[in-house]
């Protein structure tokens, strides 16, 4: 065992978390990290949407799997009224599933800390900036995931050691959520102060993981360079792998699509349009096994993974190397 905050909190071994992936998340992956020592989060949308189970089935699964905690991904965004009730049916039946550990992005995380913390729950919010923090410490949570300029998916802004000098005053356990892909980034992180890391691409390139191996080798060859950020996914800036299909479309969205996005009246559903976009665009790949328009998100970590093996082996690699520094 190697103790942080982190895994005191959590009750787990080591301070690795698999990160809540759309498409990526499938119950395999997730239970094979927390089985490993580590912890994996689901995410409900690509649990039910992508990989096909009613969100307590694919919980039961997970338990079939491992008997180690595992956690939960609740995006608390305000897109509707529907939304946020399946949002708050999602918590209740983690709960009743097992679950004590949410990560909440995009949004006031207070409803699920109020939900949770009474049955012995445990709430981290995703940030990239300070001012953000500050609010989801108003609302209770425990902890921070740090997301910084390297990270897949919606990155951050700030380096992981500007994000840190950041947010360290706060005196919360801090999970550095990008750029690590090897060993060596693993050790740098916790050097720097963090209680734990958060990996998502590192992890799509596992056995586990169900996404086409087309994906996977995508992300054993790209170097930094091939990260780009493209607006035309989610309507907020997504690091995903440059493709010619990528370069074909562009990575910006339209004048008019960008003041919905940013108009407060409208931005809210705008976000919801692109997620349910984004939603039957993964479905369509998931039956028929993706096509030359598949968007591949990845971080600048993905430079430094060079091999598709268990998830486990993964957590063994990391954990030997640290206790060899």
């Amino acid at each position: 065992m190697v103790s942080t905050l982190f895994t005191e909190q959590v009750g787990i071994d080591y301070p690795i978390i698999c990160g809540p992936m759309y498409p990526c998340s499938n119950p395999e992956l997730v239970a094979a990290v927390s089985e490993a020592g580590g912890i994996g989060v689901v995410q409900p949308l690509s649990m039910v949407y992508v990989h096909g189970y009613p969100l307590r089935e694919g919980l039961q699964k997970i338990k079939l799997l491992t008997k180690k905690p595992f956690g939960m991904n609740i995006i608390v965004e305000k897109s509707s009224a529907l939304y946020e009730n399946r949002m708050r049916e999602a918590v209740q039946i983690a709960l009743e599933e097992g679950c004590r550990f949410f990560i909440t992005s995009l949004g006031s995380p207070r409803w699920v800390v109020e939900a949770v913390v009474p049955h012995g729950g445990i709430v981290y919010h995703d940030v990239t900036l300070r001012q953000w923090a500050e609010k989801a410490i108003a609302c209770g949570v425990h902890g921070l995931i740090c997301v910084n300029n390297r990270a897949g998916g919606h990155a951050g802004v700030l380096s992981p050691q500007d994000l840190y000098r950041e947010l360290a005053d706060f005196n919360l356990p801090l999970v550095c959520a990008g750029g690590i892909g090897n060993e060596r980034d693993f050790a740098e992180a916790l050097q720097i102060g963090y209680a734990a890391v958060q990996m998502g691409t590192r992890f799509i390139a596992t056995t586990e993981c169900r996404e086409k191996m087309d994906y996977k080798q995508a992300i054993l060859k790209a170097e930094e360079s091939d990260i780009v950020l493209t607006e035309r996914v989610t309507g907020i800036p997504l690091s995903v792998i440059r493709t010619p299909y990528v370069e074909q479309i562009g990575t910006k969205v339209g004048p008019i699509a960008r003041f919905l996005l940013q108009h407060r009246l409208t931005k809210h559903w705008m976000r919801m349009w692109y997620g349910l976009l984004a939603v039957r665009r993964f479905k369509k790949v998931s039956l028929h096994g993706g096509s030359p328009t598949d968007y591949w998100q990845a971080g600048k970590s993905a430079s430094h993974v060079r091999d598709v093996v268990p998830a486990g082996t993964i957590v063994r690699r990391f954990m030997d190397y640290l206790l060899r520094c």
